[in-house]
């Protein structure tokens, strides 16, 4: 009986940026607040690119809820911003930096096991003093229902709770917003992948070697040919004293070209370009990976359900258009206002309102025209089409788009700065790979040297990572390579021809014949959910405190 359950007026899933937005802002309004967060210690489950923004126009910043923020849990602030169109050898650098300043108040490199965690602390001190606080090692598995309505929130490691309120902030890969039918896995198209290292650079090195102060720091993205013809790019981001480096690709363009994500990163590891700046140094400290949601296609125009509230990549509000990649700043803001939603329907006597009053806000905020612009929605039809893709390579690949491409270069830099036209981008090969192939044709210079260094070999990616392992968190429903092949390549702990990782490809002999199937050991999983949505799976996060623990995010 629910009754006898234990009851707190709000409990948020989750303590990344999302949720502890939300529990600090219903902690400031008195609301009863439990936050759950599955990790042995916030940050520990999480992955990011890295880059963390504060906006002028929203409501709700980092900062604003943590004055101490920048001070004490990020790492360098993010004056320059580049992208470096690759062919070959040759490459074309375009500054983006009036983008990457467009309403932004200011921008930091962050690795999440420490922004996370310091931001459960602060969490911790201010939900307490309302009759709340923050475990974790405590994995919410599912809703609570009574009556057909939510109630509250199950786990592995609790009895099961109720509350007024229920936050969703439990990432990419939300076992709440599934449960509630907001968020599925059916489409590859819906999702980036992405894969990242962290490399230890000292931090004389990283000021000399980027041209950048003390408290200052940069950003590099790289797209073009180096990555085999999938949908995507690379990025570099400077920290305190490690680079963050990493690659992020729709994963239906990955599954299709059967490619191999750590192979991705390995291309732009090793590309002369890079020597600049790894000097023939190399010591990677962390590799990961993470979904990314698209947020044109999977931000939910109603991230709500009764008492259930999404937030975050939960609700697919991440922001990937072009070089313009932002995320963290989103969830921020949403974990805001679902809290100012629920603080004004509980005061206008309704607390059942929130949901309604959460998703009015963020079209009143502006939130969705960002993550979902009209202008995509409207020319996708044309700009995605197939023929009309074949003709602009037609065009783009011939002597008068060369002649183009040099009498208008300038004119493309200044598109690329362009937060409008980034809206339209179109999510194509021809976008992604051909553009800035030619542009690095036609406009770029040379790249002299060499880069001599060899990053780690699978298997010792995955050695280097902690794990505490339980009992196996995904069930392959289908074992025929025809039905979850494509998780052999994708997954990014996985390889053909490689036997250590999660997914491997065997051939059975059978009575008159054989077999091509898939096996799955889910021991060494870094739980990105790649294999949910390219595999015929059962798919759940490992227990409170078991699976992989990220020691930089």
């Amino acid at each position: 009986m629910t009754e006898d359950y234990e009851h707190y007026e709000a409990v948020v899933v989750g303590a990344g940026p999302g949720g502890a937005a939300a529990a600090a802002a219903l902690a400031e309004q008195g609301v009863e607040t439990l936050v759950l967060e599955r990790g042995v210690d916030a940050g520990s489950k999480n992955v990011s690119g890295g880059l963390i923004y504060a906006e002028e126009s929203a409501p709700y910043t980092i900062d604003g809820l943590f004055p101490d923020f920048r001070e004490e849990a990020s790492e360098r602030p993010i004056d320059e911003y580049k992208m470096h169109n690759v062919a070959g050898r040759k490459v074309e650098t375009f500054d983006l930096e009036k983008i990457h300043h467009h309403d932004t108040d200011w921008c930091d490199a962050v690795l999440r096991r420490e922004m996370d965690s310091w931001l459960a602390d602060r969490v911790h001190e201010k939900t307490r003093e309302t009759g709340g606080g923050l475990l974790t090692d405590v994995r919410v598995n599912g809703l609570l229902r009574e009556n057909g309505e939510i109630v509250g929130v199950t786990c592995d490691e609790l009895d099961p709770i109720t509350a007024d309120l229920v936050v969703a902030a439990d990432g990419v890969n939300s076992e709440l917003a599934r449960d509630a039918g907001l968020m599925d896995w059916d489409e590859p198209d819906e999702w980036f992948q992405g894969v990242k290292a962290v490399v230890d650079m000292d931090p004389d090195d990283i000021d000399e070697r980027f041209d950048v102060g003390e408290n200052t720091g940069a950003a590099h993205l790289f797209s073009g040919d180096l990555f085999e013809g999938v949908r995507g790019g690379g990025f570099l981001y400077t920290n305190e004293d490690s680079l963050s480096i990493g690659t992020v690709f729709h994963l239906d363009s990955i599954a299709e070209e059967r490619a191999e994500p750590q192979e991705l990163l390995d291309n732009l590891l090793t590309h002369p370009l890079l020597d600049q700046w790894f000097q023939g140094e190399y010591e990677e400290l962390e590799y990961s990976a993470k979904l990314v949601p698209d947020s044109k296609k999977v931000a939910h125009p109603s991230p709500h359900q009764g008492r259930l509230l999404l937030v975050g990549d939960a609700a697919g509000q991440m922001q990937a258009q072009g070089p313009i990649i932002k995320g963290m700043n989103h969830a921020v803001t949403a974990g805001g206002l679902a809290a100012e939603a629920f603080h004004e329907a509980k005061t206008r006597g309704d607390a059942s309102n929130a949901g309604q009053l959460y998703e009015q806000k963020l079209e009143e905020e502006g939130v969705m025209e960002q993550l979902r612009p009209k202008r995509y929605r409207w020319t996708r039809a044309i700009s995605e089409n197939g023929a009309v893709n074949k003709l602009n390579d037609a065009i783009v690949n011939s002597p008068i788009g060369s002649v183009g491409l040099k009498a208008f270069g300038g004119l493309m830099e200044r598109a690329f700065n362009s937060p409008f036209v980034l809206g339209m981008v179109p999510d194509t090969r021809f976008s992604y790979v051909t553009v800035p192939t030619r542009i690095a044709e036609v406009l770029g210079d040379p790249i002299e040297g060499t880069n001599d260094i060899e990053p780690p070999e699978l298997d010792e990616r995955i050695g280097d990572l902690t794990y505490n392992v339980g009992d196996p968190h995904i069930e392959l429903q289908d074992n025929s390579f025809a039905a979850s092949g494509t998780a052999v390549t994708a997954c990014p702990v996985s390889a053909k021809d490689f036997g250590g990782g999660c997914y491997r490809d065997e051939v059975v002999q059978t009575n008159g014949g054989e077999e091509h199937l898939v096996s799955l050991d889910t021991q060494p999983c870094v739980e990105c959910g790649t294999c949910a949505v390219v595999a015929d799976t059962h798919w759940e996060h490992p227990a409170g405190g078991k699976g992989v623990e990220f020691e930089q995010g």
